[in-house]
């Protein structure tokens, strides 16, 4: 795999993201793991935003987010672990890495996040109906018609409609916002390899690449 950070937002850096994501993906040689990368091209997963305001927040920000997260992953896993370890659990870290926030693509047609419209200004006489604007501080919110299910879980969901997912990459993705989420309290204690490696992965990408503001999970 590459070892850049993505960050920027124009349309050739969203194809290279795209093509790295999709031939990382497939090497894996995870048994229908074609029909997951075609579920995700059709539910918007490689123009999808990573969060309502936090970080990654432009078209293609959620690809985005997952491959910083993929890159993050192996540099912290190959000195923690050691070339050879690393490689046999690397499938794994692609897979968790690459699927950690696969729920937030949207579900059931839905997508998770639809412009946050603020209301600009006031009505006037000359302009009597109300007008509105996508707000600059938190562009997206959370979709009213899709319910409430966390993210991670909601990724979990998805992949294994195509995928098969072992035990501990079910446990990562679930729990990868750490003791950040008060729902993920179960984590402590069970911490394995594979969760700790997502998690530092993905706090460093969000909060240090991307630069989040540490408000909640991201979402």
């Amino acid at each position: 795999m590459a070892k850049k950070e993505v960050t920027q937002e124009n349309p050739a850096v969203e194809n290279a993201v795209k093509t790295e994501i999709i031939e990382t993906l497939k090497k894996t040689g995870r048994e229908g793991i074609e029909d997951l990368i075609a579920y995700m091209e059709d539910a918007g997963f490689f123009t999808a935003p990573a969060s309502g305001g936090n970080h990654s927040i432009g078209e293609g920000g959620l690809a985005e987010h997952s491959l910083n997260v993929c890159h993050t992953a192996e540099k912290i896993g190959v000195p923690l672990l050691g070339g050879a370890e690393y490689n046999k659990v690397q499938n794994s870290v692609i897979i968790a890495a690459l699927l950690h926030d696969l729920g937030k693509c949207g579900d059931y047609g839905k997508q998770m996040y639809v412009p946050n419209m603020i209301k600009d200004g006031r009505p006037t006489q000359k302009e009597p109906e109300q007008k509105y604007k996508q707000s600059e501080a938190k562009p997206w919110k959370r979709n009213p018609d899709l319910l409430p299910l966390d993210h991670a879980t909601r990724s979990i969901k998805l992949a294994t409609l195509f995928i098969d997912l072992t035990e501990e990459e079910e446990f990562a993705i679930r729990y990868h916002d750490g003791l950040y989420e008060t729902a993920n309290y179960a984590v402590k204690g069970h911490e394995t390899q594979l969760y700790m490696i997502l998690h530092w992965a993905d706090m460093w990408s969000s909060r240090v690449l991307e630069g989040d503001t540490g408000e909640g999970s991201g979402e």
